[in-house]
Formats: C-alpha cells, sequence, structure tokens
C-alpha cells in the first residue's frame, strides 16, 4: 500500500472515531451506560428483537444455587441486574429482573451447618431434599428464601423463579432436543475448548434424575433416540466421589423435569429459552475456559443466538469483581465472609445498595465491617451524595449528576422533599454512648446541642432514630475499643493526682461555658488559648479532659464531646477535682 493511502486511511479512522465521540451519549451512572447499548444491541440484532417481541418484555436474568447460606457477594450481582431493570424502565424500556433458584442441582458436599444425617441426600436435586426448617417446601426454597424475604427490605425488584419448574413446565424442552440431537456437536466444543480428553468431550451432555433412588449426580446417560426422544441412563456408583449411585438403569423421556443439563451446558440452554438480554456473573465465570465463554461458544455455534450482554458472540465480555473482606474472596462453599442475610444486620438497605451500586461491576469492593473506617466513611460518602442531591453541599455540573443519580439508586422507596436530618456516624455513636444506650435521652441532647429541632417528628424522627440505632449497633458489634468509653459518673481525685495547671485549665473550660453557647469550632479554639495563658502543653490539657470524663488518655474530638456531655455534667465532674 502506497504512503499516501495509507495516509488517507488513517485521516479517515480519526474522522469516525471523532463522530463516534461527538455523538457519544454521557451517563451519569454505569446502569444508565448498560441500559442504553442493550437497548441498541437489542435494536440492531433481529433475533433479540424477536425475543423481546416474543417475551413482551426486556429480560435480565441471574441465577444462583441454594446450597447453603449465600454471601453478601452474590447479592452484588442481584443489585447489578436490578439497577439496570430500573435504568431501562426509565427510560421507557419494559424490563424485567428474574431471578432464579438453581435448585434442581445436586446437593454435592456436606452443608457445614448440618450434622451428618444430611449426607444422604448427596447428589439429589435440591428441590427433593426436604427443608432443615419447618414452614418451607424443601431444602431450596429454605436458602433460597433467606435472602428473597429482604428484597423488599433492599428494594430489589425481581420476580422470583424456580429452575426446577422450569423443566418441569417444558421451557427447555425445545433445548433438550436441539442438544441431545446435537450432542456430538456439543462433545466437539469441549473438546475444542479443553482438550481431547475431558471426561465431558465424551459424555452425552444431560443428567437424569436416576427413578429408583432419586439422584441426580450419579447418572450416566449412555444413549440418545431421537425417533423415540428417549434416553438411556445407568445410575452408576463411581459416576462422582461424593456419591454413589444405586446401579439401576432405565429409559426415559428427558423432557418435562426428568433431568437436567449440567451447568456449561444450562446456562446458554436457558438463555435462548427465555430469551436473556443481560446477565452478569462473577469474574470467575468469564475468564479464558470458563463457563460464560463456553455458553458464548454454543449460543453462536450450536443455537446461532447472540449471547446476554455483556458477552457477544465472539466476545466473552467481562464479569463483575469480587466482594471481598478484608482482602479475602467471599465463599458460600467454603463459609468465608458475610452472607447476604448478616449484611442487612451490618447497614440499613440504603447503605447496602450504596455500597454496591456506587463502585463500577468490574470494580473490587472491599469491605470489613470490624475496620473502623471502613463503616464510617462509607456512612460519610452516602451522606456526601445526599448533600449534593438536596443542593446542600455544591459541586460540579457533572459531579452533581453522578452523585444524585447514585444517592437515586441507592434510595430504598420514594425520596423526600427536603433532605433527612442527618448526624455523622461517629458523633451519633458519641451521643448514644453518653446517653447510654437510650435514644430519647440522646434525641434531647441533639437537641439541647441545636442539632436537631426542639420538636421532631414523623419521617425526620424516624431517620434521626434509624442513624442513633445504626450508631449503638455498630459500637456494640464491630467498633474497636478506641471508638467505646463509659463516660464517668464519679471520680477519685486523690487517685487521679491532675497537676495544678491542668484543673486550672478545666475549671477555666467551665467557666467559658457557662458566659455563652459555643459552637464546637469556636471551643476548640478557646481550648489553644486557655493553655496558651496558662503556660499549659496541649496535649497534658486534652489528656488531663479525656481522663476526666472517660478515664482515657484519648477520646473523641474533645469540643464536640463536651458540648455533647453539656455543661452540668462537664461542671460536676471538675468540682470533683
Amino acid at each position: 500500500m502506497s504512503k499516501d493511502k495509507n495516509q488517507d486511511l488513517k485521516q479517515e479512522k480519526r474522522k469516525k472515531s471523532n463522530k463516534r465521540d461527538k455523538s457519544k451519549v454521557e451517563h451519569n451512572h454505569w446502569a444508565d451506560q448498560i441500559a442504553s447499548e442493550v437497548k441498541k444491541r437489542v435494536e440492531e440484532d433481529p433475533k433479540l428483537k424477536k425475543a423481546v417481541k416474543e417475551t413482551g418484555y426486556y429480560l435480565i436474568y441471574d441465577e444462583k444455587t441454594p446450597s447453603g447460606i449465600i454471601h453478601v457477594g452474590s447479592g452484588r450481582g442481584w443489585v447489578i441486574h436490578d439497577v439496570v431493570a430500573k435504568a431501562m424502565r426509565k427510560i421507557g424500556i419494559n424490563a424485567k429482573f428474574v431471578l432464579s433458584s438453581d435448585d434442581i442441582d445436586p446437593y454435592d458436599k456436606p452443608n457445614k451447618e448440618l450434622d451428618e444425617s444430611w449426607n444422604k441426600y448427596l447428589g439429589m436435586p435440591f428441590r427433593n431434599i426436604p427443608s432443615p426448617v419447618e414452614g418451607y417446601e424443601n431444602f431450596a426454597e429454605y436458602y433460597f428464601m433467606l435472602c428473597v424475604e429482604k428484597f423488599e427490605e433492599l428494594g430489589i425488584e425481581a420476580e422470583i423463579e424456580s429452575t426446577g419448574e422450569q423443566y418441569e413446565k417444558g421451557v427447555f424442552n425445545k433445548a433438550i432436543k436441539t442438544i441431545l440431537d446435537n450432542h456430538k456437536k456439543v462433545q466437539d466444543v469441549y473438546k475444542e475448548m479443553y482438550g481431547d480428553d475431558v471426561e465431558a468431550g465424551k459424555k452425552i451432555p444431560f443428567n437424569v434424575i436416576c427413578e429408583n433412588c432419586g439422584k441426580i449426580a450419579t447418572t450416566l446417560s449412555t444413549d440418545w433416540d431421537p425417533k423415540t426422544e428417549m434416553i438411556s441412563y445407568e445410575c452408576r456408583k463411581d459416576v462422582v466421589e461424593w456419591a454413589s449411585g444405586c446401579d439401576h438403569k432405565g429409559k426415559i423421556s428427558p423432557y418435562n423435569g426428568n433431568g437436567k443439563f449440567p451447568w456449561k451446558v444450562e446456562w446458554p440452554a436457558k438463555w435462548i429459552s427465555k430469551g436473556v438480554v443481560c446477565e452478569y456473573a462473577g469474574k470467575d465465570h468469564f475468564t479464558k475456559g470458563g463457563s460464560r465463554s463456553f455458553g458464548v461458544k454454543l449460543c453462536h455455534e450450536l443455537f446461532d443466538f447472540p449471547p446476554p450482554y455483556p458477552s457477544t458472540r465472539f466476545m466473552t465480555g467481562k464479569g463483575y469483581e469480587f466482594f471481598q473482606i478484608g482482602g479475602k474472596k467471599m465463599s458460600t462453599s467454603k463459609g468465608r465472609g458475610v452472607s447476604f442475610v448478616e449484611m442487612t444486620k451490618i447497614l440499613p438497605a440504603n447503605l447496602i445498595r450504596f455500597l454496591l451500586i456506587k463502585p463500577r461491576p468490574n470494580a473490587v469492593i472491599d469491605f470489613d465491617p470490624y475496620d473502623d473506617n471502613n463503616i464510617t466513611f462509607l456512612y460519610d460518602r452516602y451522606d456526601k451524595a445526599e448533600r449534593i442531591y438536596f443542593d446542600i453541599d455544591k459541586a460540579d455540573e457533572k459531579e452533581k449528576k453522578i452523585q444524585s443519580r447514585i444517592y437515586e439508586l441507592s434510595y430504598v422507596g420514594e425520596i423526600p422533599n427536603k433532605i433527612p436530618t442527618q448526624i455523622p456516624l461517629k458523633f451519633a455513636a458519641i451521643v448514644i454512648q453518653i446517653a447510654m444506650n437510650n435514644e430519647e435521652k440522646a434525641i434531647e441532647i441533639l437537641q439541647n446541642m441545636k442539632h436537631l429541632p426542639e420538636k421532631l417528628e414523623g419521617a425526620e424522627r424516624h431517620s434521626v432514630l434509624q442513624r442513633l440505632n445504626d450508631a449503638k449497633r455498630w459500637i456494640n458489634k464491630f467498633a474497636s475499643d478506641n471508638n467505646k468509653f463509659q463516660l464517668n459518673e464519679k471520680i477519685n481525685a486523690s487517685e487521679l493526682k491532675f497537676d495544678h495547671k491542668v484543673k486550672k485549665a478545666l475549671q477555666l473550660v467551665v467557666k467559658r461555658l457557662e458566659e455563652k453557647t459555643w459552637q464546637d469550632k469556636e471551643l476548640h479554639d478557646e481550648f489553644y488559648k486557655i493553655c496558651e495563658k496558662l503556660e499549659l502543653e496541649n496535649k497534658e490539657f486534652f489528656k488531663g479532659a479525656y481522663i476526666l470524663l472517660i478515664g482515657k488518655e484519648k477520646g473523641p474530638l474533645l469540643a464536640k464531646f463536651v458540648l455533647a456531655v453539656g455543661l452540668d455534667k462537664f461542671r460536676d465532674l471538675v468540682k470533683q477535682l
């Protein structure tokens, strides 16, 4: 190619790039960007457009095997799908988030919460195992509903379904026939991706539920007759190490719930059977050779159907990052981390959503409730976004839009017309400890400090009580000893042996407090003036004040702390010196 022609091509590429940049839509949140991209993809793909027309809505899908306590990492996926569906509805698209319980999956490892008597169910579908707790139909429903029952509280709008029921209703029958008729092609995909020796490349990709023992993990499909549409199988003792089959041999129709696909085949079968347009998953599924890359390939080559966003026919895309606790990946099977249900006992709904929604899906979330800074900084960031939303704090136009959108997607219920009364979590924790865990006394302290109006009612009172209860929970369960204290009622002056200058400084503080109403910043400056006047080292004054109040050498920011304690209490303690 000549130099001139090469130069022309470069200029043409630059023109196209500039044109794209000018037409690029600016989104205020990643969920809005995903919604826009999904909409565009459906509009441009005839098969996706047809699927949406047949279902009547854009299907945002997710699924989870209810093998035990479900960790909050899975909850991240649920919130991602929830906000994408919300973002799509905001731009006038009829979108629905459907979450399926993969309850036909086999019980494949002992549950740490249950005793050894439950091991007899190993290899059986979860939906066919009794519930460990009365009031639920089966094992799967119990563990799944523990989470789903929290959805309303967390503002997650999802339609719940059972994968087992979908099989029973025949939703996957067409896909079952296609895959069994072409099982050699499926085996070839396994071999192409994982090598000729891969075990799955030698098997018919369908697991029958044994008619004799009820196990699904121990059966091996041995033949498929496309004419009679019957599948032959054997229930063997050596299919898996953790469950033993019963040696039964049989022949059965694969349709209407008599079995299921292995996971890597089931995933694309769901996409084409239900018309899924968007489905994220954890990034481990999206690795090279992972279940997503297998599903994408099968979806394209066997079904000639586009996989859901963020994948394309030729690109796997990227899943969402891990939710880590103190730098360690969470795991349901290893019992590590915080469960989805436990999370609702650590943070209120708005804060959980904020934690999961603020970062993009490809950003790691590292959260440790026992790290003092983690929780307090999270509350501070949420409060900041709220102040920007209500124009209390000023931000440039772009930042205003971003923070406001995050706040909108985080807030559960109807956003009020005016900003709820804000009390920083750390300060709320100080006040509730001074009030000895009594919310009404804490409100009185805050009113005396002019942080709250004298008349506190309705939603405003509710938000204050919520923050005080959040502070109480943080102090009682998660905060380090550095943030905990007990206000002294009496002191032993002879034991304390305060320097006369420290005593004089504390007495001067009382005098200043009696003179007028102080603001904390103003009082803080006054402390330094007193120390300068008495030629007292600042650190000796602060140390003495904290020992007087809480018997520790360090404590909360002193000026605000003294104002929260109040003149009467502070004066009473100083008099005892």
